[in-house]
């Protein structure tokens, strides 16, 4: 899937492809806004999960772009969770 995302960051450009991102995490945030677990229905979890695809889709064209790789990104995420839970035990 690389390759395919790298085709697709490549055809648009970096500029156009952060406008549309944008686009992308407004739909996500809609999606979730709109979830109520009250009268949660499938449909729900899956067009968040599609949203979510989305949005993935759009962050991993530019991890590729830049050249980060999958480890860099995961110790970095392993930091601030870290670093939150920390936060979170000390409240």
């Amino acid at each position: 899937m690389q390759k395919q995302l790298l085709e697709i960051i490549n055809h648009y450009g970096i500029d156009k492809q952060l406008k549309y991102i944008h686009s992308e995490y407004f739909e996500l945030d809609e999606a979730i806004i709109r979830y109520d677990d009250s009268e949660a229905l499938s449909f729900d979890i899956y067009h968040i999960a599609e949203e979510i695809s989305d949005v993935m889709c759009m962050l991993k064209q530019f991890q590729y772009y830049y050249g980060i790789s999958d480890e860099e990104i995961e110790n970095i995420m392993k930091e601030k969770v870290d670093r939150q839970l920390e936060r979170i035990k000390n409240e």
